[in-house]
């Protein structure tokens, strides 16, 4: 699907791409290709001499591969872009490429920061100038979308810190608070990572010299935004451990009342073993064994010899 969109008063307006003809009427600064067909990645080669990178394209991680200015001038640009929903989260590859005053754009998926972008430039006059303006605030929309993620991790951190800290918890759920720990953790991760990269293709974007001073100016406080929010992501690490540090201590505790239970039975059950042992040896001058009470006596014996024990671990409190 192809997504066109020009400026006019002041307003980005979207103008529907049914066929080729569609396309080439247009004055766009932005095209965007979401998961483009074979017939859409020939217009674009066709009308504006642009071969859209396939999805090996994407996968490259060095600098060189990912913000670089091909032979006919176009800066070309791999960014990620955050998608953070209820039931998964993960960092969706956006491939950029500035050219003739036209920003192109390939993605295989619809993202939020796109969705929010053409929302506030539809209704706010004036929100975009040219097509590297809309280029940075792509990249700031989703470090304002990062932040919105981050600021949800924090709260779901303090309900699990909550949780963790404040009641007894069981091994079964201790399994579930690490679930979610490791959960918060990865979307962190992801953050993190989604924030460097973004730094890296506005650092790219600031050497080549290809904005204004307003856009330059722009440019730099996204860059202190992200420096902002990479603290956060490094307090929230911390803050991870230490709920993964706790919520692993308590399930050593229970484990550790388990042990100590049958450590307490081991101990109580010594004399009464001890007892048995003895009249077990059957030597002949043995004057028990032969007595009346010589049996209810040592029956009597192991028992008092069992409760002594629990009596005494209990006023200590160790069977707590």
């Amino acid at each position: 699907m192809i997504n066109a969109f020009e400026l006019q008063s002041g307003r980005l307006k979207q103008i529907q791409i049914e066929s080729k003809a569609d396309l080439e009427r247009t004055q766009p600064i932005w095209i965007d290709f979401d998961d483009p067909t074979d017939d859409e990645r020939l217009w674009a080669k066709e009308l504006f001499k642009l071969i859209l990178p396939d999805d090996d394209d994407f996968g490259d991680i060095e600098a060189s591969a990912r913000c670089f200015e091909d032979v006919t001038g176009a800066l070309q640009i791999r960014s990620d872009f955050l998608l953070d929903k209820a039931d998964e989260s993960r960092n969706v590859p956006v491939a950029f490429v500035l050219k003739q005053d036209i920003l192109f754009s390939l993605h295989e998926e619809d993202l939020p920061a796109f969705r929010l972008l053409r929302m506030r430039a539809r209704h706010q006059p004036g929100y975009l100038e040219d097509c590297r303006d809309l280029l940075l605030d792509l990249y700031a929309t989703d470090v304002e979308y990062s932040a919105d993620a981050l600021e949800g991790i924090y709260a779901n951190l303090e309900q699990i810190g909550n949780r963790t800290l404040k009641a007894h918890l069981s091994d079964e759920a201790a399994a579930e608070v690490l679930a979610s720990i490791a959960g918060e953790e990865d979307l962190n991760g992801r953050i993190r990572r989604n924030l460097m990269d973004t730094r890296r293709a506005i650092s790219f974007l600031m050497r080549r010299r290809r904005l204004s001073t307003d856009e330059v100016e722009d440019a730099r406080l996204i860059l202190r935004d992200i420096e902002s929010l990479n603290g956060h992501t490094s307090f929230l690490f911390d803050k991870i451990n230490f709920l993964m540090d706790a919520t692993v201590g308590f399930i050593n505790i229970n484990q550790n009342k388990v042990i100590k239970i049958f450590s307490v039975v081991s101990v109580a059950l010594l004399p009464p073993t001890l007892i048995a042992s003895i009249y077990g040896m059957n030597f002949e001058f043995m004057p028990e064994l032969k007595w009346q009470f010589g049996y209810p006596l040592s029956i009597g014996l192991m028992i008092a010899s069992i409760a002594a024990p629990f009596w005494f671990f209990r006023k200590k409190g160790w069977l707590k």
